[in-house]
């Protein structure tokens, strides 16, 4: 199982892959980006360790896969 990372690690990652912060509710990010030619809508949670199946669920939003995710992880 790969490491899990913070939400404000994932949202400064997809930041770098070219998303943009929309708006937030509690503790869940909002961000747009386009990729391949389509406006993306990805929702990230605030939370200090993001569970596995909710990255797999981030990456699908994104139309992005975890290497290239890590790509943009710092």
């Amino acid at each position: 199982m790969p490491k899990l990372y913070s939400g404000a690690k994932i949202i400064k990652a997809l930041q770098r892959a070219g998303f943009y912060q929309v708006s937030q509710k509690g503790s869940h990010v909002k961000l747009r980006g386009i990729r391949f030619g389509k406006l993306q809508t990805v929702i990230v949670p605030m939370h200090k360790e993001v569970a596995w199946g909710t990255i797999q669920s981030i990456l699908d939003q994104a139309e992005m896969t975890l290497e290239e995710l890590k790509t943009y992880i710092r």
